[in-house]
């Protein structure tokens, strides 16, 4: 292994002393601007590499921010991501982001690792079967900010980013009621996460108030992958009389559903309407366009690094304390893949 470059090399090569190159490679004031091109360039010619990890240990600050989330290749995570990154480069923080593919045990380890890490603070969104948060309290016994985004866990003491998951669903339900729906299938994720168990409650509430009878047969607890709409349906298909609305609790397996009713011949809206939920691009893409709710996703992103950095920076250690849920704005978008009668003039 070729033997590391460090100032002291530097300091050689352009006959200056290590202070003065230190001084220029952390854009010191005291550098004349010609003397800290010279060092600079002479670093890069050279291969030298900044010790990022001393320097904040010197600062007490590493400028990194720790992520974890139940899995990267969700659309929406990858919206939520985005708008993160936009907040935390602007901010001047870096990310460390990592899954925990619906795992506690992968989730406790990557916390270890993000803490271990040092990193100034760390934003999560739950794995499916994380009931208890025993894992961040060396978090929070250091004062790091935790914040939590989507999936937030359910007491007085963690600050959430969050949508209304009941009304959202609830919405969504009146809307195929409305459409003349009589018998409304709602097919969702694991009822041990929150924003499922959440959901369901808005399908129920929403059925009592008009008049229909819960029935627990029209609920699908299955996991929402890209091949969800052939199980799905197949489900549907048993069911006496067939269903005449579907809600699925994400757009992706809502137009795997789409598309496998269509194979079959039965017509969406015509003989089952759908709505699905995030408003993912794919809900754009398929025929007829899906109705779905609009989750902000890179919006709540935004949201949660902001509150994030704001108590970082400005060092107000109750901000995240008083603040316990913020609740983020979503919306219901009705398509063709649910109107089954014209807009009211």
């Amino acid at each position: 292994m070729k033997k590391e470059i460090t100032i002291y090399d530097i300091a050689a090569n352009v006959g200056l002393s290590p202070t003065t190159v230190s001084r220029a490679l952390s854009n010191h004031p005291r550098v004349h601007e010609t003397t800290r091109k010279r060092i600079m360039d002479a670093a890069k010619s050279l291969g030298y590499q900044s010790n990022i990890f001393a320097s904040s240990l010197r600062k007490r600050k590493s400028k990194s921010i720790g992520v974890i989330v139940p899995r990267l290749n969700s659309p929406f995570q990858s919206s939520v991501l985005a708008g993160m990154e936009k907040i935390a480069t602007q901010s001047g923080y870096n990310l460390i982001i990592s899954q925990s593919m619906e795992s506690l045990d992968k989730e406790i380890s990557n916390t270890a690792i993000m803490y271990n890490s040092r990193v100034d603070g760390l934003l999560v969104s739950k794995a499916g079967t994380t009931d208890d948060i025993g894992h961040f309290q060396p978090f929070f016994k250091k004062e790091i900010p935790v914040l939590f985004f989507d999936r937030a866990p359910e007491n007085n003491h963690c600050t959430g980013v969050v949508i209304n998951n009941t009304q959202a669903i609830y919405d969504a339900t009146e809307h195929l009621i409305k459409q003349g729906c009589k018998r409304i299938v709602h097919a969702l994720g694991n009822l041990q996460i929150n924003v499922y168990a959440d959901r369901l409650k808005g399908y129920k509430y929403a059925l009592m108030d008009h008049g229909f009878v819960f029935n627990s047969e029209n609920v699908i607890s299955i996991e929402l992958d890209e091949e969800a709409g052939e199980r799905i349906v197949k489900k549907i298909l048993k069911m006496h009389p067939r269903p005449d609305g579907l809600l699925v609790s994400n757009d992706t397996s809502a137009a795997s559903c789409l598309m496998a009713l269509k194979k079959r011949g039965i017509r969406v809206p015509q003989d089952i309407a759908i709505v699905g939920f995030n408003n993912d691009l794919i809900s754009r893409m398929v025929e007829p366009h899906l109705s779905t709710v609009n989750y902000p996703s890179y919006h709540m992103g935004e949201v949660a690094m902001k509150n994030l950095i704001n108590h970082l920076d400005d060092e107000h250690e109750e901000i995240l304390q008083k603040t316990n849920t913020i609740t983020l704005r979503s919306e219901l978008i009705i398509r063709d893949s649910s109107k089954r009668h014209p807009d009211p003039i």
